[in-house]
């Protein structure tokens, strides 16, 4: 796209393809959008182009256009049968957060609109999004509208935070919002002050009692005692900063929260599968993403052969 200062009437390759359109279909949604960033004025429009070209810069890495010029995520068939599905993006680069923000956004719509339109409004198969870092790969558009609507079509999201003040900083005011649908809260440790404040008065208080002597020494030397029940919090701040490092607090809906120890991932039966076990069992990402051919015996395929004049025949 191109825009001229001094020459408003102008036309560049994008307004030829948009009068096309029009001519095809006046009523058409891009149509109709279009005309109004024409409102612009020439200044204005240039400053819009040049921010629309800071916002879509990812877009000149020939990868990330790779990756998205077609689908093979496949993502309104995640509900219909056992998938596994890895978005890995750089903790520490924001560059290409929004390609996950995007990704979510879209398996959410999808889903529930593949649950309401074909299973009755419940995936056959359970879709549980274990989102890591969910404060580093940017935000999900609608994520305190999706968690309270999902957990009906069989779809929940487990947000993994350092502290909750991560959150507090990525939706505002919606934090509350999204905590509250969260059935299930998993307190590993951590020292962050919103974090041990919520912690500590969602635990609530024990009862204790309170015994007190007090002697007076004089002419006449009397003995005191007092007896009271006392509200205290179940664990102080100061308590939840310094727990073992080997517990964890968990609280679920409809029950008291209790502190439990972490299990040992060691002991789980399919430990000797994890590359922690042995090296060997490290997933090699690229031998995965080889596009070199590795046929099976018996399986069928077709067989051309090519002569070396046909070869040359072919546009390069």
């Amino acid at each position: 796209m191109e825009v001229r200062e001094d020459d408003e009437t102008f036309k560049n390759a994008v307004d030829l393809l948009f009068d096309a359109l029009e001519q095809k279909d006046p009523d058409h949604f891009a149509v109709r959008q279009y005309k109004k960033y024409k409102l612009a004025a020439g200044k204005t429009a240039k400053s819009i182009l040049i921010s629309c070209g800071a916002r879509l810069a990812p877009f000149d890495i020939a990868e990330v256009r790779e990756i998205t010029m077609y689908d093979e995520l496949e993502l309104d068939l995640v509900g219909d049968r056992k998938t596994a599905l890895f978005f890995i993006i750089s903790d520490t680069d924001a560059t290409f957060n929004f390609l996950v923000s995007m990704a979510y956004t879209q398996l959410f719509n999808l889903l529930c609109e593949r649950a309401d339109d074909k299973y009755g409004g419940r995936l056959p198969v359970h879709v549980r999004c274990l989102i890591d870092e969910a404060a580093n790969i940017g935000q999900i558009p609608n994520l305190e509208k999706l968690m309270a609507t999902i957990r009906s079509r069989e779809i929940s999201a487990c947000l993994v935070l350092q502290a909750q003040s991560q959150l507090k900083a990525l939706y505002k005011d919606n934090m509350d919002t999204i905590i509250g649908n969260c059935d299930s809260s998993l307190f590993l440790g951590g020292k962050e002050e919103t974090t041990l404040k919520s912690w500590s008065s969602l635990l609530g208080k024990e009862t204790i009692d309170m015994y007190n002597t007090s002697v007076t020494k004089g002419n006449q030397e009397s003995h005191g005692q007092n007896f009271q029940k006392l509200g205290k919090d179940l664990m102080s701040m100061d308590e939840l900063a310094v727990m073992d490092g080997g517990k964890c607090l968990l609280q679920v809906r409809g029950v008291r929260p209790f502190l439990s120890k972490k299990y040992d991932i060691t002991k789980h039966p399919n430990y000797h599968l994890l590359s922690d076990y042995n090296e060997k069992n490290a997933f090699d990402i690229e031998k995965f993403l080889s596009t070199r051919l590795h046929v099976m015996p018996g399986e069928v395929y077709q067989n051309y052969e090519i002569t070396a004049e046909e070869l040359k025949q072919q546009p390069a």
